[in-house]
């Protein structure tokens, strides 16, 4: 396949530059690797449409695992171009595992080249959703639903009592494991925090707008008591939801649990 020109589908909103380096790219490793080269994606702020004059780009090649054994990342100030054999790319990470945090860096990011019959753009957004399986594991095994109770928990209890400074850090604290809820009821792998609101509005998300779940966020790394109880109300019916969909009792269970020290959460406690 060397020598043959290449095809390369590229978003609109790249510069002419962007562009330019990106082919320039692709020809260099479609010299070194011909029909080694699988295929090619771009990640980081230029995938997403975000970039600014100081962005570079972030491009994964995808290579066949012996063409890969002699390669890693190689970073310029135009370009980070990460390796990814075929057996990285296609092996999931589990939920908590060291390359879990690799995952959604492939989320919306766009093919640029794929030579595999589309295997390679499914595995890339396979990387980027949460099975149900997972879904289960990573809310109920690894604790992130019952997590999130517990910081939002004792972030009312600090409120009730006067401890403000205590209050705002639990509440800080339950953001990141709120957003794992919501992500992974929805099968989706949580973004970046850098991409949170670009996520929420330009792929959306069902039972939690962007303004709304963004505003909860704020008023509760605020230590906002207010915002903790109408996040638990609307995870409470999240999970009466994901339970449904998943045939089991499981989340709702989870939380009813908790039994008497949900006053808290009515501000009954």
């Amino acid at each position: 396949m060397t020598g043959v020109t290449l095809v390369l589908d590229l978003p609109a909103w790249l510069t002419a530059g962007q562009r330019d380096t990106i082919s320039a790219l692709a020809e260099r490793n479609d010299a070194a690797h011909g029909d080694d080269l699988l295929g090619l994606v771009l990640s980081g702020s230029a995938a997403r449409g975000l970039a600014t004059e100081r962005s570079d780009l972030d491009v994964v090649v995808v290579l066949t695992d012996d063409a890969a054994e002699g390669r890693s990342t190689d970073k310029s100030p135009e370009v980070d171009e990460i390796v990814d054999s075929w057996s990285e790319l296609t092996t999931v990470p589990p939920f908590g595992t060291e390359h879990w945090w690799s995952r959604w860096s492939y989320a919306w990011a766009p093919v640029l080249l794929d030579r595999t019959g589309g295997e390679l753009a499914a595995a890339v957004r396979r990387l980027a959703t949460v099975t149900p399986e997972e879904a289960d594991a990573v809310l109920i095994e690894h604790d992130r639903l019952d997590g999130w109770v517990n910081f939002a928990y004792r972030a009312l209890k600090s409120v009730r009592d006067g401890r403000s400074l205590e209050a705002r850090l639990d509440a800080a604290e339950s953001v990141p494991w709120l957003l794992d809820v919501v992500f992974t009821m929805a099968g989706r792998v949580r973004p970046y925090n850098k991409y949170l609101a670009w996520e929420l509005r330009t792929h959306p998300l069902e039972d939690w707008p962007a303004d709304e779940l963004l505003g909860l966020v704020e008023r509760s790394l605020d230590g906002d008591a207010d915002a903790l109880r109408e996040t638990f109300a609307r995870v409470r019916a999240a999970c009466a939801a994901y339970d449904d969909r998943r045939g089991h009792t499981r989340t709702t269970d989870m939380v009813d649990g908790w039994r008497d020290q949900l006053a808290v959460f009515e501000d009954r406690a």
